[in-house]
C-alpha cells in the first residue's frame, strides 16, 4: 500500500493517474484517415515527421522500463512499471504534432481515434496543450478488451485534468497527443497501435 501525503509534489501526479478512470468510452466504426497523426511505417519519425520519443519516469524516484519499436506499420510498446518509495509508475509515448513542438489548431475535430490492441495494463490518452504548464494535461482511458486491434474514439469533450481547475481544452494551442501507463504497484504493460489520428 502506497501512503502519499498531500504536500508530496507526486501527489498531484497520482490524482491525475487516479482521475484517468473516467467515463468509458466504446470502439467507434469508420475511422477518418484525414487527421492522421501517426501510422507507425517508419521507425524513428512520425507521419508528421516528429522524432519518436519514450519518456520514463526515473528523474520521478520511480525505476520502469520500457521499448518500443515499429513493426511492419504497427508501434509494440513492452515495459514494466516499477513505481519508486511512495511514487507512481508511468512510461509516456509522447506524439508531436509538429516536428519543432510548436502548437497546432485542433478545433476542427471532436477527439482522438485509435487502432490499438492492449495485451497487459492499461493505457491512458492525453491532449497537452501549450497553455498547461503543471503537466496535468485533460486526459482519458483508452478502452479496448479482447486483446485484438479495435479501433477506438476518444472525444475531447470526455477528457479531464486531475488536480487542476477543469477548464476546457484550448483546442487552438495542442503540442502533442500523449500514451500513457501508469500503476502505483509493479506489474507489466503491453499495447499495439497501429493507427492514431483525430476524428
Amino acid at each position: 500500500m502506497i501512503i502519499l501525503l498531500r504536500s508530496s509534489p507526486f501527489f498531484p501526479l497520482v490524482l491525475l493517474l487516479l482521475g484517468t478512470f473516467g467515463p468509458l468510452v466504446p470502439p467507434a466504426q469508420g475511422a477518418d484517415r484525414s487527421a492522421l497523426i501517426d501510422d507507425f511505417t517508419n521507425a524513428t519519425q512520425t507521419s508528421r515527421g516528429a522524432t519518436r520519443l519514450l519518456i520514463d519516469d526515473k528523474g520521478m524516484g520511480s525505476q520502469s522500463v520500457a521499448t518500443q519499436r515499429c513493426e511492419n506499420g504497427v508501434v509494440v510498446v513492452r515495459g514494466e512499471l516499477k513505481p519508486g518509495r511512495g511514487v507512481p509508475a508511468f512510461i509516456s509515448v509522447p506524439l508531436l504534432l509538429t516536428p519543432d513542438g510548436k502548437p497546432e489548431d485542433v478545433s476542427a475535430y471532436a477527439g482522438v481515434r485509435l487502432r490499438v490492441k492492449l495485451i497487459h495494463g492499461g493505457l491512458t490518452v492525453q491532449v497537452s496543450s501549450a497553455e498547461v504548464d503543471n503537466f496535468d494535461y485533460h486526459s482519458a482511458p483508452v478502452v479496448a478488451t479482447g486483446g485484438e486491434f479495435v479501433e477506438v474514439r476518444v472525444p475531447f469533450a470526455t477528457m479531464k485534468r486531475a488536480w487542476s481547475e477543469q477548464t476546457p481544452l484550448n483546442l487552438k494551442h495542442v503540442t502533442s497527443v500523449n500514451l500513457v501507463a501508469f500503476a502505483l504497484a509493479p506489474g507489466a504493460f503491453a499495447y499495439d497501435l497501429d493507427e492514431i489520428g483525430f476524428y
